[in-house]
């Protein structure tokens, strides 16, 4: 798979791109970077990439012409080496917001379809060029940051973690929070005892099915505290049901109780 990013700082990209995950597995092949300046397909002495908005107002704006040289470059590349078709996608707060149906559909789409990625700065780009060369706006959160480029780097790495091989233990992408439309349930590791508390006794049971019912009961009273939105867009079994049921249970006797109770009951 292969992503292209229009940026004004390609050294940011190709920086970041290098470490963790993404990084191990650029350096694998699984999947291929390249980044494209503006700059470099300006006229002036200047290497202008900016201008005043019409109609007054603060901040500039991108100009389209070096963005739209900039695209074509990056999709000539990306024909040249082997990808089909290309797809042009804006990191914008005005866009869809990225979900995971949304990362696993682009991971899906990848071995076909190369991603070029538009990240903007300042105020955004002329929506012209928006019109004429962007096929999908998408959002990575109800925030703005100044540029497109960290939330360029956060699709990038959503997108591939999902793709085969990337993980040293494919079940991990799995288990990922939202993968099945909740959040994820709390983690422990080592020592059992840990500031004065102690890990669930379940988890050091070795009894997996009581551990998978133990988890799936977190990760829904966990949807339910912190994202009751996703419980209302999504159909339980009667099992989730009654999972959920024993863990506001739970959590109302935690609440009664002036010692706050235990956390770890199975």
């Amino acid at each position: 798979m292969r992503f292209d990013v229009v940026t004004l700082f390609p050294e940011m990209v190709a920086h970041a791109a290098a470490f963790g995950v993404t990084g191990r597995a650029l350096e694998r092949g699984l999947w291929q970077l390249s980044t494209w300046n503006p700059r470099d397909f300006t006229q002036d002495n200047h290497r202008t990439v900016d201008d005043r908005p019409y109609g007054g107002g603060p901040g500039m704006v991108m100009l389209p012409e070096p963005l739209e040289k900039a695209l074509a470059a990056a999709r000539a590349a990306q024909h040249a080496g082997g990808y089909a078709a290309t797809r042009t996608l804006h990191l914008t707060p005005a866009g869809a917001p990225l979900s995971h149906a949304r990362v696993a559909a682009l991971a899906a789409e990848g071995d076909a379809t190369g991603y070029v990625l538009i990240a903007g700065r300042y105020e955004g780009l002329d929506e012209r060029l928006v019109a004429r060369a962007v096929d999908e706006e998408i959002a990575i959160g109800d925030f703005v940051v100044s540029g497109g480029e960290l939330p360029a780097l956060m699709l990038i790495d959503a997108v591939v973690r999902q793709r085969p091989g990337v993980l040293n233990d494919a079940e991990s992408a799995v288990q990922d929070s939202f993968v099945a439309g909740l959040l994820d349930c709390p983690h422990y590791t080592r020592p059992e005892e840990y500031g004065g508390e102690r890990v669930p006794e379940v988890l050091l049971s070795g009894n997996h099915a009581a551990i998978r019912r133990w988890r799936a009961k977190q990760a829904l009273g966990r949807t339910w505290e912190r994202r009751p939105e996703l419980l209302r867009d999504r159909t339980l079994s009667r099992e989730e049901q009654t999972l959920l049921a024993e863990y506001q249970r739970e959590h109302e006797q935690q609440r009664s109780t002036p010692s706050g109770g235990s956390a770890g009951t199975a």
